[in-house]
Formats: structure tokens, C-alpha cells, sequence
């Protein structure tokens, strides 16, 4: 049995504790948070020790692996703390809160020798599976360009509940590294690391709540010239279905709503793929969390390493430091 840690027990954490214990080859062996009644209340759900000191943890339980569910800022030096103690690591996005921070813990990932991987789950879903295989296949020839679009609702009561988000220096931006990184993520793994970026971000509504920007446009450049627009906000209602648009040279394929939708000329539709439903109030996260987790620990085992890794998670942290960077948001220098 591989043996596994959680720490921090937040919102998402319940998504690697279920797929831990559902798992016949995962041990769960402990919990951490620096609360002590989050601590001590997921030891009792669960049935293992808690603790509130990560370092405790590291040296009392020595897991294989750590998951990390916590804020942005927390990612970088808690997963070096575990990989120089000698256990892998699967952290939540982002991979740290800035593109400096980032680089940082993938070169001590590398010189550690352990595993660090990052929960880019949605590469997972059944639609951007079967949307990648259109790529690289050519089903309809060649991309010719592509768009998406995230529009999300986060209020004061968001921010509140989690100061740390609302804050650069804990949270590292807004919506593009929050809410919608998945997003563009997924726009950079389907069309390969953009060339160029040309991006601009800002805070329209939620001056009096955040620091950080609602509401962003980015433009890239992939390899073979194909262009991407994104647009991202949380100042919309409702959260809104995500959209991932593709047009090919004989079809425009449409992620939407859990559905990758193929349309040709000819107005013939198809349905080319559907995913899993989660159900509940975070139904917008998706169902591929224990897919991801699944993955990870089988590349443990195996001579290839695990695909999404720092250096993985650094393409999309990239491209919201030149965003950031070209609105005059950070300084070029602390990214």
C-alpha cells in the first residue's frame, strides 16, 4: 500500500479524501490543517491522526505522497518541505502562486527525485480527451484557430470567507489564476505552449472587495500559427457553462456544458463526447479529480513520469505573468 497525507481541509480537499480511501492501493495515514478544529475534525471523519504542523506530519508519519489543498501561496515552499523530506507530491492549482515561485519548486522537484504533480484534472474529462484525439488525429484536418470563455460569480461573501483570495500577495491574481487557469490550461495543452501573449486584466467591479482582477482578455499564439482568444470574468450572475471552441478546416468543434458538439458545413451535428455529471454546489469542478489521483499514483510505479508536472504547470502560470506583467498589475521583476 502506498500511504497518503492531506493537507489543508478546505473546500477541494474533500475531492482527494474520497478519492484516497476509494482507492484499494492508497492508505490514507493523515490530516493537516492549521486549524486545529478542521484538523481535529477531519481526523475524526476519517479515522487517522491530525495535526496543525506540517513539518510534525513529515517527520511522525513519513507518507509517500502529500496532497496539498491550499492556498496559492502555501503550494511552493509546503510541497519543497515535502519533497525534501522524501515524499511526492500532488498539489492543487496552481503549481505556486507567481511564475518565479513556480520555477523555483520545479528545480528543487528535480533535484529531490521525487514526483510533484498538479491537479490539472479537467485534462481528465471524457470531452477534452476526445477533443485532444481530434487534434492530433486531424478528424477534420488542421486548427485554425480556437476560443473560450469562463463567466463566473464570485461576490463579497466569496472573498470574505477566504481573505487570502482577494490579496496578490497570497492569492497571485484573480480570476485567471482562481477561477479559470483550468481553462487556460486546457487551451494550452490542446494547442501546444503559445509563442506570444498579448493579454490585459483588471479589476472592473470588485474594487471594494479584491485586489486582484474580475475580468480578463488574452490572445496567444500557438505553435503553427493558430490563434486563441480567451476571455475570462467573474463579475457575470450565475456561473455559466465554460466554453471551448475549436474551428477546424472542416468542422467547428464546441466543448460546452460537458458536451464536445461537432459541426460541419453541411449543418450536421454530432455529439462526440459527454462527461460524467457531478452533482452539488461545486458541480463546476468536475468529475476527474479520482481520475487524476488514479494517474498520479500509477506513474509512481511506472518508468514514465507523470505527465502534468511543474514544468507542465508553468505554460499556463506563463502566460498570466505576461497578462499581469502587460496590464501594469505586477511588476516584471516579482513574477
Amino acid at each position: 500500500m502506498t500511504t497518503a497525507a492531506v493537507v489543508g481541509i478546505g473546500d477541494i480537499s474533500g475531492n482527494h479524501l474520497h478519492a484516497i480511501v476509494d482507492h484499494p492501493s492508497i492508505d490514507l495515514v493523515a490530516v493537516c490543517d492549521v486549524v486545529p478544529e478542521r484538523a481535529e475534525a477531519a481526523a475524526t471523519e476519517w479515522g487517522v491522526p491530525g495535526f496543525t504542523d506540517v513539518d510534525a506530519m513529515l517527520r511522525e508519519v513519513r507518507p509517500d505522497v502529500v496532497h496539498l489543498t491550499l492556498p496559492h501561496y502555501l503550494h511552493a515552499p509546503v510541497a519543497a518541505a515535502a519533497l525534501k523530506a522524501g515524499s511526492h507530491v500532488l498539489t492543487e492549482k496552481p503549481v505556486a502562486e507567481s511564475y518565479g515561485a513556480g520555477a523555483e519548486l520545479a528545480r528543487v522537484a528535480r533535484e529531490s527525485g521525487r514526483t510533484l504533480g498538479v491537479c490539472f484534472q479537467n485534462r481528465y474529462n471524457n470531452s477534452s480527451q476526445a477533443l485532444r484525439r481530434l487534434v492530433d488525429e486531424r478528424t477534420y484536418g488542421s486548427v485554425v484557430s480556437a476560443r473560450a470563455s469562463v463567466w463566473w460569480h464570485r461576490d463579497e461573501a466569496y472573498y470574505a470567507s477566504s481573505p487570502w483570495r482577494a490579496t496578490w500577495r497570497e492569492a497571485g491574481g484573480g480570476v485567471l489564476i482562481n477561477q479559470t487557469i483550468h481553462t487556460i490550461d486546457l487551451l494550452c495543452w490542446l494547442l501546444g505552449a503559445p509563442e506570444e501573449v498579448s493579454g490585459v486584466a483588471a479589476n472592473l467591479t470588485h474594487g471594494d472587495i479584491a485586489e486582484v482582477e474580475d475580468t480578463a482578455t488574452v490572445t496567444m499564439r500557438h505553435p503553427g500559427g493558430v490563434n486563441s482568444v480567451y476571455f475570462a470574468t467573474n463579475c457575470h450572475a450565475e456561473n455559466a457553462p465554460v466554453e471551448i471552441e475549436l474551428v477546424f478546416e472542416s468542422a467547428t468543434v464546441r466543448l460546452q456544458d460537458g458536451q464536445l458538439l461537432a459541426a460541419t458545413p453541411d449543418g450536421d451535428v454530432q455529439v462526440i463526447a459527454s462527461d460524467l455529471v457531478p452533482e452539488g454546489e461545486r458541480s463546476y469542478w468536475g468529475a476527474s479529480h479520482a481520475r487524476l489521483i488514479a494517474d498520479f499514483y500509477a506513474h509512481l510505479s511506472s518508468e514514465q513520469p507523470f505527465w502534468i508536472d511543474a514544468d507542465a504547470a508553468l505554460v499556463s502560470l506563463g502566460v498570466l505573468r505576461d497578462t499581469y506583467v502587460a496590464s501594469g498589475l505586477v511588476p516584471a521583476q516579482e513574477r
